[in-house]
This record gives structure tokens, C-alpha cells and sequence, in this order.
């Protein structure tokens, strides 16, 4: 078993505190170690058994939300510290059968107590990002996920409407789309917003984090 904490804002301490275990981790995040741990690449997935696995890859290649993993194995007071481009690490710990919403780019770490898989959740819209998403589930309490922001992120309770290329995660319910199809947001000329389209919770319930940066993402259209 892993306890996940955070160091100095910007580092993921993983400490193995009994017996032994595992984790996954964003392949090349770790930057030192202490102990008894093997590193080794995942090829498919961490899902239970080869099928699975290779579905699991073959959806998240297609989905977009594939992210290299490296797999973590340790021994009882093993360390490992993690970090990405002295990006933000938050640590969300997971009640059995809660899941967490995670943007691919944003995720650092996860136990190998969370089911891992991504998701479809548009509505039938062609959005610029956001149409599918990583999803991590607690198999039993106490999984936990590390997660990255591009500067100190925060966290905002519904209802709350959101900037899809500052998003980091969210659980509970999925968003809604708002749309913005005004004539000068399809020209992209002066007096549009440049917020074409927004991700919103209407209700009270989920906890979503945001980064205070944005992804260069999207479909831009424009007329000269």
C-alpha cells in the first residue's frame, strides 16, 4: 500500500508503508528514490488481464487520452519522488467507488487501487477539447491520484462554469456544453469573447480544479 503526499508544492512523495505494492506513474516523472523499487514501462495498460488491456490501449489511442505510464513496484519504506516541469501536484484521495475526471496531460500518479479507463461524455457537439477524459475509480477506500496544474490551481464548488483548456478534473456529475455560434465568435474578430464554448455544472455537488493557464487547443476560424 502507497501513501501519496505532497512536497514543497511541486514534488509527489509516494511511500510504500506496508509490506509492499505499486503504483502508476506519468512514464519519466521520477526524479529520485529511496529503497527497494523496480521501474518498468507499461506496453498496454494496468487494467486486470492482457484483453482488458489492450482494449483499454486501443481506446485511449483513439480517444486521444493515452498517456505513457511507468509502473512502480516497492518494497515496505521505499520512496519515490515525482514531478513534471515544476508543474503543481494535487493529491486527491478517493472513497470506494468514487471517480475523478482527469484531463491525460494533468495526471501525475494513481495507486493501483483506482480503476483506470477513458470516457465519452459529449453531447453532440464538435467541441475544440473535452469530449472524452481520463477516469480514475477507487476499487476500495483510500485510492488515491496525483494530478498536475500549470501554476497554483484552484478548486471551485458547483454550479460553476469552466474554460475547458483550464481544466485539470473534476468528480461527480459531467458538464454541459455552452456553445457561443454568435456570428463574430465564427469570424474571430474584434468584440468576440474568445470564449466560444464553455464546460458548466448547473448543479451544487462537484468539486472542479482549474489551472491558472490555458492549453493551446482548438479549432480557430477567421476571415481576412
Amino acid at each position: 500500500m502507497f501513501e501519496f503526499e505532497v512536497i514543497n508544492e511541486l514534488m509527489l512523495r509516494a511511500t510504500c508503508i506496508d509490506g509492499g505494492g505499486c503504483i502508476y506513474t506519468k512514464a519519466g516523472a521520477m526524479i529520485a528514490h529511496q529503497g527497494n523499487n523496480k521501474f518498468d514501462k507499461v506496453l498496454l495498460g494496468p487494467e486486470g488481464n492482457a484483453v482488458k488491456a489492450l482494449f483499454g490501449q486501443v481506446a485511449r489511442r483513439l480517444t486521444g487520452e493515452n498517456l505513457p505510464l511507468m509502473k512502480c513496484t516497492s518494497g515496505k519504506s521505499a520512496r519515490q519522488y515525482y514531478a513534471d516541469s515544476a508543474r503543481h501536484v494535487v493529491v486527491i484521495t478517493l472513497a470506494q467507488g468514487q471517480r475523478l475526471m482527469v484531463e491525460s496531460e494533468n495526471l501525475l500518479a494513481f495507486t493501483d487501487s483506482c480503476e483506470y479507463k477513458s470516457k465519452f461524455f459529449g453531447k453532440g457537439i464538435a467541441a475544440q477539447k473535452g469530449l472524452f477524459t481520463t477516469v480514475l475509480r477507487g476499487r476500495e477506500a483510500g485510492a488515491q491520484v496525483a494530478v498536475l496544474s500549470d501554476g497554483n490551481p484552484l478548486i471551485l464548488d458547483s454550479p460553476c462554469c469552466v474554460d475547458p483548456d483550464a481544466l485539470v478534473a473534476w468528480d461527480g456529475a459531467d458538464p454541459q456544453f455552452k456553445l457561443d455560434v454568435s456570428f463574430k465568435n465564427l469570424l474571430g474578430k474584434m468584440g468576440a469573447s474568445g470564449e466560444s464554448y464553455q464546460m458548466e455544472w448547473s448543479q451544487p455537488g462537484t468539486q472542479v480544479i482549474i489551472q491558472p493557464s490555458e492549453r493551446k487547443s482548438g479549432i480557430k476560424l477567421a476571415i481576412d
